[in-house]
């Protein structure tokens, strides 16, 4: 972003510049991720999914629920990195399997 400032006084004028050296980057982002469980029922993870993340819908917590079911692990959200960890630690201690990476 350049900001051009022109400034005018009875015989002279000045014209200012300023450049945006830094561009503001975005923070990383980080998958939660859903473990299968073979101890819980589908409906409790689906219930857990619901409460421990708002956003989701039921038909999102069961579309999770049943990737994890089937392939071992189901995307959870993809958010900043401090909501991941909340969500993740959240979903341990109510007993589910979950873990954060990088998202790439």
């Amino acid at each position: 972003m350049i900001l051009n400032l022109s400034i005018s006084t009875p015989g002279s004028s000045a014209t200012i510049e300023k450049k945006d050296e830094k561009l503001r980057s975005r923070s990383p982002l980080y998958k939660v991720l859903l473990h299968n469980d073979e101890v819980n029922s589908m409906e409790y993870v689906v219930l857990t999914l619901r409460q421990v993340v708002p956003q989701l819908s039921d038909q999102d917590a069961l579309a999770v629920m049943l990737e994890a079911h089937n392939l071992g692990i189901g995307l959870v959200i993809v958010c900043d990195l401090e909501p991941a960890e909340f969500y993740c630690e959240c979903l341990k201690s109510k007993g589910l399997s979950s873990s954060i990476e990088k998202d790439s």
